[in-house]
């Protein structure tokens, strides 16, 4: 897993695991790849940091079979400047800078549509990358970055298109209250899955260890806290429509006591 609400919520669950009987011990990655090649080489039974159009790509591209074994958090995408106090102050040529890889840039120009900024072709597919933008009309200029430099990129481009959670993570939660538009939702989709093999998916330590990340009133907290408090930097996505809506309620009234 990533640094970050991740980890830490992870961690929540852990401790419970432990107190139930189960151990489990977590390893932390800043590297976008490697825990899913760790996951394939058997040094990991479970990791917990993509979500499912990562790793349909990452299954494409290695022709692997790593799968679901069920989902966890969303962090929720939004677009963020420095520079421009609205969406409709932005320059012609703007420079937006999104992320270089496949399943995240797709996400990246489905938030700028969202925006109204751009218009994606009526037939793109369902992973759409800059060659399916069909109009323009701001001539807005995209740099493309690892996800993990979209944060810094703040001070060199007019806009960026990355998690909220991502600029809580790199110290900018003002920068993240600010932002000129979010794409909240609960799109199981874009939500972080918990991965493993075909080989260990049906291993019950997966599915107590899951239930227990996704059953924990203290894991819900440690997310919202992660995620500064504020209930539309994120989704939890294996909770409904309407538990989803009690969730940020839940932990303001333990965040009051």
């Amino acid at each position: 897993m990533t640094p970050g609400a991740l980890a830490d919520s992870a961690q929540i669950a852990a401790d419970e695991a432990k107190a139930a009987g189960l151990a489990v011990q977590l390893i932390e990655f800043t590297d976008w790849t490697l825990p899913n090649t760790a996951l394939v080489n058997g040094d990991l039974d479970l990791n917990y940091y993509q979500h499912q159009a990562f790793l349909d790509t990452f299954n494409r591209e290695n022709r692997q079979s790593l799968r679901s074994a069920g989902p966890g958090v969303r962090g929720n995408i939004g677009l963020f400047s420095k520079r421009h106090a609205s969406l409709a102050t932005l320059p012609k040529g703007a420079r937006v800078a999104l992320a270089n890889d496949t399943s995240n840039q797709t996400r990246a120009l489905e938030t700028l549509q969202d925006a109204g900024l751009i218009r994606l072709r009526p037939d793109a597919p369902r992973l759409a990358q800059l060659d399916d933008i069909a109009e323009n009309p701001g001539q807005l200029v995209f740099v493309e970055l690892a996800g993990p430099q979209l944060p810094r990129a703040l001070d060199d481009a007019d806009l960026v298109v990355v998690t909220a959670g991502s600029l809580v993570q790199a110290g900018l939660a003002e920068t993240a209250h600010q932002g000129l538009f979010y794409s909240t939702g609960t799109d199981p989709f874009w939500g972080i899955q918990f991965v493993t093999r075909a080989d260990n998916a049906d291993d019950p330590r997966i599915r107590q260890f899951i239930g227990i990340y996704q059953s924990s009133g203290a894991v819900r907290q440690r997310i919202h806290d992660s995620y500064a408090g504020e209930a539309k930097f994120y989704s939890l996505t294996w909770l409904t429509e309407g538990q989803a809506a009690l969730a940020p309620q839940v932990s303001e009234v333990k965040q009051r006591e």
